[in-house]
């Protein structure tokens, strides 16, 4: 059996979030045992296993998403690295739809090389700043919104670039701050620096204190920075340290996430299910 490893919303190796996928050669899915131990031996933010679906239904592909500790609902940059494997291998051609915890996901592969994932937008709740929360970040955000009904992170927004850059976070404190975790947020500090907003986003209640690049987040942060710019179509800076773009569309109930991914290992899992 294949597993690759894909860096998604990257144009280079070393870059981006690393994610796992399995393409799976049989109908279904494994117990649930051997898929979570699997994602913990890859030990990435993210590790997606598929199987194909019968042709006529209303999606392509069943997809999974699995972190070292525990399976997630919504996963972007896996997503965007299983539709590059798909299409990579010959599997798809220029678009696949996913059935997953979510709905059905779309990816399509663009003319310039990138891909664009159709994501359900997430609402966002404006809540009263927890001082747990400023606390753990070390920052005194400026709005707090709540994203549970989708992504389930609590999205914070910070005073600026910098602060959000120098966060260095109480991971432990964090833990149960929200249903998945944290997002941290504020405008580019240069409007042309080729991004509109930077992000970070700690997760340490899944097993990820810090994720490198969230798709998912930008379900989130799309609609919030589309509503305070004033347009829909933004670009997204992640400030981890692998660093990753996201250039998003809001289209109102839909989000349009569009990067670029790169397979960097190629190799056989030999513990078979």
């Amino acid at each position: 059996m294949r597993i690759r490893i894909v860096d998604a919303f990257t144009d280079r190796p070393f870059a981006g979030n690393p994610a796992g996928v399995v393409l799976l050669d049989w109908d279904g899915f494994p117990d649930d045992e051997w898929l979570q131990r699997v994602a913990a031996e890859v030990n990435l933010s993210e590790t997606a296993y598929a199987h194909s679906l019968p042709p006529g239904g209303d999606a392509d592909w069943a997809l999974r998403w699995f972190t070292p500790a525990v399976e997630v609902d919504m996963c972007g940059h896996a997503t965007l690295a299983t539709a590059h494997v798909l299409r990579s291998t010959g599997r798809v051609k220029n678009s696949v739809r996913f059935a997953t915890r979510s709905g059905v996901l779309g990816a399509t592969a663009d003319e310039d090389g990138t891909f664009t994932l159709d994501f359900p937008t997430s609402s966002l709740t404006p809540v009263e700043i927890p001082e747990k929360v400023a606390d753990a970040l070390g920052a005194w955000p400026v709005s707090v919104h709540d994203t549970s009904e989708q992504v389930g992170d609590l999205l914070v927004e910070l005073a600026d670039e910098r602060t959000v850059r120098s966060l260095v976070p109480d991971f432990a404190a964090l833990v149960g701050s929200s249903r998945r975790g944290i997002i941290a947020t504020a405008a580019a500090e240069d409007p042309g620096s080729g991004y509109d907003f930077v992000s970070r986003c700690f997760f340490p209640g899944v097993g990820i204190d810090e994720d490198p690049v969230t798709g998912s987040a930008h379900t989130a942060l799309a609609p919030f920075w589309s509503a305070r710019l004033g347009r829909t179509e933004l670009t997204g800076l992640q400030a981890s340290a692998r660093t990753g773009l996201v250039r998003t569309s809001s289209r109102g109930g839909r989000t349009l996430l569009t990067g670029r991914a790169v397979t960097v290992i190629d190799g056989e899992l030999l513990a078979s299910p």
